[in-house]
């Protein structure tokens, strides 16, 4: 007769033979030559790093490396946290043909997300370990490469994503310049909103929908048929709606804003961060500072918008948009800065290739930055932004280990983080 085992001695045995079938934690110890604090805002030399399950464990001199630890040296490298673009465009297709918006057209919404996937490869291998991607085209593309990227079908930075514009009839980011009786596909109007109800609407359908923030349109746009970048577009009441349905969700929102008013409407209405605030006013400057606004001013992507244009590859009426407003746009980053305005690390890639965000720390500190507040821009205060400092944005104890490394000092040289030659994401080495 067979004896009946008891219940907890099966738990047990269960319990054993699910740790068996675990892979063992992977234990990583990294040297490093050169450790850039950015909490501190100072550099360390001779660190160690040691990383478990993806996870920064413990970091200083000297440290006992246990037994049994992957070795990385790079001793003769500078470390930093793995770097934080606060404004992109991943998802919206190969950058060669997307001067102009209305190319989605030719490509189904599938073909448009496959084709980026090279996009995400690239922005990760630049050093880019997190980015917040603040918009799309067909509407939803971001989401599913972010979902690919998390399960690891394709190699890509952690994406936030916003899934869609929202925006008016016609406005910043909308798919325009065709006849009026075209009628567009659901992807390509899904965040339009023309009332602070239909706002509201759309950004519960974006929560719905697993987005990860809210992105507004304020004022019209560069890169916009038919638009005009100096127009103020969501009234305030439409904007304090959007801001007030996304915080019922958990959701922060950032707000495109060129013109003062709209600027000043978005700070007013409670964003998080003003994407470009291109032509911010000293009012608007004093209102961020008050109330803790990001200004996210993607201040170099001007040098690709003028190249595409001598090349013939910008269509007219953007040029025309965009002229005279590059020189205004970085004497205001100037100002902000001094005036002690909270600043975030954003390029808008898309609009430049994506290999090339990295040229914009060197803008940064052309128009005053210092190498360091460079750094901390895309690293402890993007973190910072996202909400996600607790994870993010330095090399310290229980954050990812999101680590990167370049040949040379860049609080000497910034252009050296042009060159990333080592970058890792929560413990997996993606170029070395």
């Amino acid at each position: 007769m067979l004896k009946k085992v008891p219940s907890v001695v099966l738990l047990i045995l269960a319990a054993a033979r699910s740790q068996a079938q675990q892979p063992p934690v992977e234990v990583i110890a990294i040297r490093a030559g050169k450790l850039i604090d950015v909490d501190a805002g100072r550099s360390l030399l001779n660190q160690t790093i040691v990383i478990r399950s993806g996870k920064i464990e413990s970091v200083g001199q000297n440290l006992d490396i246990p037994a049994g630890a992957t070795i990385i040296d790079l001793s003769k490298m500078t470390v930093l946290p793995g770097l934080i673009d606060c404004h992109t465009h991943l998802a919206d297709g190969a950058h060669e043909d997307n001067a102009d918006p209305t190319f989605q057209l030719r490509r189904t919404a599938s073909q448009v997300v496959l084709e980026s996937i090279p996009n995400a490869r690239v922005t990760l291998e630049s050093g880019f370990t997190t980015v917040r991607d603040v918009g799309v085209y067909r509407a939803l593309n971001d989401v599913a490469l972010r979902d690919a990227i998390n399960k690891g079908y394709v190699a890509g930075p952690r994406m936030f994503v916003a899934g869609a514009y929202i925006t008016i009839t016609g406005g910043a980011g909308a798919m325009t310049g065709f006849a009026p009786d075209i009628t567009l596909p659901w992807d390509l109007h899904y965040g339009e909103a023309n009332s602070p109800w239909e706002v509201r609407q759309k950004v519960r359908q974006l929560a719905h929908d697993g987005v990860d923030h809210i992105k507004v349109l304020a004022t019209g746009a560069v890169l916009t048929h038919g638009s005009n970048p100096k127009a103020s577009e969501f009234t305030l009441e439409e904007l304090q709606a959007a801001v007030s349905e996304a915080s019922n969700f958990g959701l922060r929102v950032e707000a495109h804003a060129h013109a003062p008013e709209g600027i000043k409407n978005a700070i007013r209405a409670g964003v998080a961060s003003i994407e470009h605030a291109t032509l911010i006013d000293d009012e608007g400057i004093a209102l961020a500072k008050q109330r803790g606004t990001y200004l996210d001013m993607d201040i170099y992507d001007e040098e690709c918008i003028q190249e595409a244009g001598r090349k013939g590859n910008m269509p007219r009426d953007f040029l025309e948009h965009d002229r005279d407003l590059g020189e205004a746009h970085r004497q205001r980053f100037r100002k902000a800065l001094h005036a002690g305005v909270k600043l975030s690390f954003g390029t808008d890639a898309g609009v430049c290739p994506y290999d090339v965000a990295a040229r914009q720390f060197a803008f940064m500190v052309k128009y005053g930055m210092t190498p360091m507040q460079a750094i901390q821009s895309a690293t402890s205060s993007a973190a910072d932004l996202l909400g996600k400092s607790d994870l993010l944005g330095s090399l310290t104890l229980g954050k990812y280990a999101d680590i990167i490394a370049v040949r040379g000092d860049p609080l000497a040289d910034i252009h050296v983080l042009e060159h990333v030659s080592f970058v890792m994401k929560e413990g997996r080495i993606y170029k070395q």
